[in-house]
């Protein structure tokens, strides 16, 4: 890997916020592949750190790591294996649907304090210093 920058999983885990913890349990679930040394270290590319942060985001979206190791190679910028492609968008398009009720639940609790802070506000407001 001549002419490509690599980083330790420390520098990956300070690059990305990542525990070392964490960087482990993605390789473990294949969804990083680092580079192994003859000394067992791991060297990952700056393109790991995109990677990462890719992986945090399905993670904060509910996703498994076998639905992101399914999904990944369709979403990220590795070349797309078209055999991925129908999982990718089952696995996508059941979390927009996630995604759309839980911002139809955000936006009815958002209406709903609004309703109560006028109420409050305009109670405190007519009932002085009740």
């Amino acid at each position: 890997m001549k002419g490509v920058m690599m980083m330790h999983i420390s520098e990956l885990s300070r690059a990305t916020g990542v525990s070392l913890r964490s960087l482990r349990y993605y390789e473990e679930k294949e969804l990083l592949h680092p580079v192994r040394l003859d000394n067992g270290y791991r060297e990952y590319s700056l393109s790991d750190v995109e990677r990462v942060r890719i992986i945090q985001l399905y993670f904060s979206l509910g996703l498994s790591a076998k639905e992101i190791s399914d999904a990944y190679p369709c979403a990220g910028s590795e070349e797309v294996r078209p055999e991925c492609l129908p999982g990718a968008i089952r696995v996508g398009e059941a979390k927009l649907a996630e995604i759309g009720e839980r911002i139809d639940t955000l936006r009815k609790a958002e209406d709903h304090l609004r309703e109560c802070l006028t109420a409050w506000r305009r109670q405190l407001k007519e009932g002085g210093d009740h």
